[in-house]
């Protein structure tokens, strides 16, 4: 069973840094896309950032020269290097990817649980 775990939310003041990780485990024949999206309470999800496997990379103008997404492929795991957070990047941040499990399997879009990052002024 494939899982995507985020890590790496927490309490941090404006202007601060963090980095948050997910990692994906159990079955995985290949991967295809990783992102980030967050959803802000009251607000909807949104795209923060994606990744290819190639390492082809688009970000949300939000967060363009503040946010860094990278990989790991050997890992399976990805990563958001945040630095000058505000307090409207508050939000529960989200794993996503796009893998198969197997060989013989479809592309699947799988989801981590949240990693929360609360930004205080």
């Amino acid at each position: 069973q494939v899982q995507l775990v985020e890590s790496g939310g927490t309490l941090v003041q404006a202007g601060e840094s963090l980095r948050l990780s997910c990692a994906a485990s159990g079955s995985i024949f290949s991967i295809n896309v990783m992102g980030w999206y967050r959803q802000a309470p009251g607000k909807q999800r949104e795209l923060v950032a994606r990744i290819t496997s190639s390492g082809s990379t688009n970000y949300a103008d939000s967060v363009k020269g503040r946010f860094t997404i990278s990989r790991d492929n050997a890992k399976n795991t990805v990563y958001l290097q945040m630095n000058s957070l505000k307090p409207e990047d508050t939000a529960v941040y989200y794993c996503n990817a796009d893998l198969r499990p197997n060989w013989y399997d479809r592309y699947r879009e799988v989801w981590g649980q949240g990693t929360l990052v609360t930004v205080s002024s």
